[in-house]
């Protein structure tokens, strides 16, 4: 019997049971929206951090990288080095410029020899480029922008 059905023959009943039918009313009431407050409540979320690609490059001497959108403010540089000519001669550096006004704003890396490393930036968001200084090495980049998301609570 569905709670329309209950609620039909509780009002069916005669007025002499009216306190009856009061109470039973109530209890149906609450019987129902106890059960409709009763459903799972979906798992807790919490905020983690994620890493989204913007653009990598890769070569050996010197360049310039194309530009590249950061819009969170918080970004990361993967570089590694390989294959050096001559052991203890090679060099990797790598210069941070906003293509706003093309100036400097930092050095992210300045290595001698094979090695690899990730560096973190914290600039306002906007459009950058890189410079790549480098001499006797193989060399590879990748950006990545921070991401925030939610993530489920483990159960």
């Amino acid at each position: 019997m569905c709670c329309f059905e209950s609620f039909y023959l509780l009002n069916s009943m005669t007025h002499k049971n009216s306190i009856f039918t009061k109470t039973a009313t109530t209890l149906l009431v609450a019987a129902i929206l106890m059960t409709a407050s009763c459903r799972p409540q979906p798992p807790p979320k919490h905020s983690v951090l994620g890493w989204r690609p913007i653009a990598s490059w890769s070569g050996r001497g010197n360049t310039q990288t194309d530009s590249f959108n950061i819009g969170s403010g918080q970004w990361r540089i993967k570089w590694e080095t390989s294959h050096e000519q001559s052991p203890g001669k090679g060099y990797f550096r790598l210069k941070v410029h906003s293509l706003v006004s093309g100036r400097f704003v930092e050095t992210a890396v300045d290595h001698k020899g094979v090695g690899h490393d990730v560096v973190y930036v914290a600039e306002e968001p906007r459009a950058f480029f890189l410079v790549v200084e480098s001499s006797g090495i193989d060399w590879n980049v990748s950006v990545e922008e921070g991401v925030i998301g939610d993530q489920e609570a483990p159960r």
